[in-house]
C-alpha cells in the first residue's frame, strides 16, 4: 500500500510521537521512511526603518547541520529496528517545503505529530499540521501529541 512515508520532524519529542506509528506500519508495508526537517531561514534583527531583512548565514548554516545530526540519530534508530530509513533537511518555509518533498520524493503518505496546540497558542504559533492538511495532496497521517502522552 505505502512504498515511502516521508515523516516531518522538528527535534522535539513531541514530534517524535510519530515514530512509533511509522515504524510499525513501515515493518507492515515495507515501507520506506524518509526523515524531513525544514529548517526556515534565520534572519538578523533588522532596524524597522529598513526595507530588506538579510539572511544569518553563519546560523542558518549550524541549524541544518544540527538537523542532520539530528536526523542521522533517528534514522540509525530505526535502521537498528531492521526498517530503510533515510534523512533530508531543507531549507525554506516549513510548510510549503513539507509538501513540495512529499512530492519530488513521490512520498505515499506524510505521517507526523501535531503538537495539539489551541486557542491562542495556535494563533501565536501556527500550526505546522494544519497547514499541511489544508495543502497536502496525498494521505496524512496525524497524531495528537501532547506533553502529558
Amino acid at each position: 500500500m505505502y512504498t515511502k512515508i516521508l515523516v516531518p520532524l522538528d527535534g522535539s519529542k513531541r514530534a517524535e510521537k510519530i515514530l512509533t506509528h511509522v515504524a510499525e506500519m513501515a515493518r507492515c508495508t515495507g515501507a520506506m521512511v524518509q526523515l524531513l526537517e525544514v529548517v526556515p531561514p534565520v534572519y538578523y534583527v533588522m532596524d524597522p526603518q529598513i526595507s530588506y531583512m538579510d539572511i544569518n548565514l553563519e546560523e542558518t548554516k549550524f541549524r541544518v547541520e544540527e538537523a542532520e545530526k539530528y536526523l542521522e540519530e533517528r534514522r540509525q534508530e530505526l535502521t537498528a529496528r531492521g526498517l530503510v530509513a533515510s534523512t533530508l533537511v531543507e531549507q525554506g518555509p516549513i510548510v510549503e517545503t513539507i509538501i513540495e518533498v512529499a512530492r519530488q520524493q513521490n512520498a505515499d503518505l506524510i505521517a507526523m505529530a501535531s503538537h495539539g496546540r489551541s486557542g491562542l497558542g495556535r494563533v501565536f504559533y501556527g500550526s505546522v499540521a494544519a497547514g499541511v492538511l489544508q495543502q497536502v495532496d496525498r494521505p496524512l497521517l496525524l497524531v495528537r501529541s501532547r506533553d502529558d502522552d
